[in-house]
């Protein structure tokens, strides 16, 4: 089995969605320091183990968003069922869409009619739109990249999935054809009406070879109360 590494590395100073606070990863005491403050250092043992803080948006990096990030009554991050969080996964090609572009249901049947594939309960969607590709030293990640409808996310879960990932910073289109169309997040607001997950900020979306008959594992972390969490994203290959 081949394993495809489908997250973000997590570190200060990288690309995040505007306004939102980038991650901090602070040595809290090194090695000696703790040594000294359990006094382990007057018996020769003067390196023990450190530790580190994090502080950063629960949306930084790859991460997976939870009802509650848009519907008040949802449900939060420690709720996602894990049985949503490892299953078939699918890739959908829309690399070919423009900039603003908002992926439709029309474009979705399409995208599965060209694979040959019809969805069935609990599969893991992939919006590959490329946008990720060079996404630590392009200027153009963060408000560059189609993104889903939704109409287009309606689609998906009426087709039984319930978690589905993109590899932009956004699940919806960017935030300047936001205010171009003066349609706000309806991606995102589908979770008014229905319980699902979506991902954001996948990459190597290119390196899966085949659209599907593959395994992902999209574990979230436990918080609890809020609307996202860091996710490992991984795709499993049989070779």
């Amino acid at each position: 089995m081949r394993i495809i590494d489908l997250s973000m590395e997590l570190y200060r100073g990288m690309p995040i969605y505007p306004g939102l606070p980038g991650p901090n990863l602070a040595l809290d005491e090194d090695w000696q320091t703790v040594a000294k403050r359990l006094g382990t250092d007057k018996y020769g043992a003067d390196i023990v183990p450190n530790h580190f803080v994090i502080f950063m948006s629960d949306h930084a990096g790859t991460h997976i968003d939870a009802p509650f990030h848009t519907n008040p009554d949802g449900f939060t991050t420690e709720r996602i069922p894990l049985e949503w969080c490892f299953s078939d996964g699918v890739v959908l090609d829309f690399t070919d869409k423009e900039s603003g572009y908002a992926i439709t249901a029309a474009d979705i049947e399409e995208a599965l009619k060209k694979i040959s594939y019809t969805l069935k309960p609990l599969d893991i969607v992939l919006i590959h739109t490329g946008a990720s590709k060079d996404w630590e030293t392009s200027e153009d990640f963060l408000d560059q990249q189609p993104g889903m409808s939704a109409e287009a996310s309606h689609y998906l879960i009426d087709n039984g999935v319930r978690v589905m990932g993109i590899d932009a910073s956004g699940w919806d289109i960017p935030i300047w054809k936001m205010h171009e169309t003066r349609r706000y997040y309806e991606a995102h607001r589908v979770m008014l009406e229905k319980d699902y997950c979506h991902m954001e900020n996948l990459v190597n979306l290119d390196q899966i070879p085949q659209p599907h008959s593959f395994k992902l594992s999209v574990l979230p972390i436990k918080y609890r109360g809020i609307s996202g969490t860091p996710v490992r994203a991984v795709a499993m290959i049989d070779d």
